[in-house]
């Protein structure tokens, strides 16, 4: 079954519970739902994951903020067509870094974006705390969510 790319252009409201898979913390995800720009992966007229692009401080720089693939479409490679879509349309406007974060003991995710090419840039240290709204004692696979590792992934050089 093959699944369509395209910008999001409704309400983002609609697509919370896709939010919700990539962002443990109600608060941190209440103030990244509606920035950016979002493309999402259709298959059957039902959106099946998402990509969210958002601008950077450093100039010609974007950030990957967060994605979600459904969990019966995972290992699909429709997370890995999102990126190509994003890095594609990133190229095509300039972008010279894609950056992306993810928790260190999301070890499929940092699997994930090492295979299509980004390198660490960062560790933030205990980047995952009750001020920011995640719980405490939360785990990925018996893994303490605690820091975060920051990714980046070369488009092209500054023109």
């Amino acid at each position: 079954m093959s699944v369509e790319i395209a910008w999001y252009t409704g309400r983002r409201a609609q697509l919370s519970s896709l939010f919700s898979l990539a962002e443990d913390s109600p608060q941190r995800l209440e103030a990244s739902l509606d920035r950016g720009r979002v493309l999402v992966a259709t298959a059957n007229r039902e959106i099946v994951a998402y990509l969210q692009l958002v601008e950077s401080d450093k100039r010609h720089e974007v950030e990957l903020r967060s994605m979600a693939v459904v969990e019966h479409r995972q290992r699909t490679g429709v997370g890995r067509a999102l990126v190509a879509r994003a890095v594609a349309e990133c190229r095509a406007e300039g972008v010279c870094t894609l950056l992306v974060a993810t928790a260190s003991a999301a070890t499929g995710n940092l699997r994930f974006y090492q295979r299509l090419g980004f390198r660490t840039l960062r560790i933030e240290r205990d980047a995952f705390t009750a001020a920011d709204g995640y719980s405490d004692g939360l785990t990925i696979d018996g893994i303490p969510l605690r820091d975060r590792v920051w990714l980046t992934l070369p488009l092209q050089q500054p023109t």
